[in-house]
């Protein structure tokens, strides 16, 4: 992971569209703003490419649609988390 400026600013607009896609393929509503999601949506890129390095897909030639498909359902297991610690707190 390139982690120049560049490399960062990189990081936080595929984070932020991880975060989106995440929302959108989970069921119902999210009531959770833009930043979590942003912050989510990030964390679930570090994972999708830790993960996708070690099974061997994390760097093919073109798009790589694994890391993107485990980024993805990281971001989605994030928010579940997320949501469930938040609404806990909130009772």
């Amino acid at each position: 992971m390139d982690l120049s400026v560049g490399g960062i600013i990189g990081l936080i607009v595929f984070g932020a569209v991880i975060g989106v896609l995440a929302r959108v393929v989970m069921p119902g509503k999210q009531s959770i703003s833009a930043l979590v999601t942003i912050v989510l949506g990030v964390l679930g890129a570090v994972v999708g490419y830790f993960v996708a390095d070690k099974l061997g897909v994390g760097d093919t030639s073109g798009v790589d649609w694994m890391r993107w498909a485990i980024s993805v359902a990281a971001a989605v297991l994030l928010t579940f988390g997320y949501e469930a610690v938040s609404s806990r707190s909130k009772s």
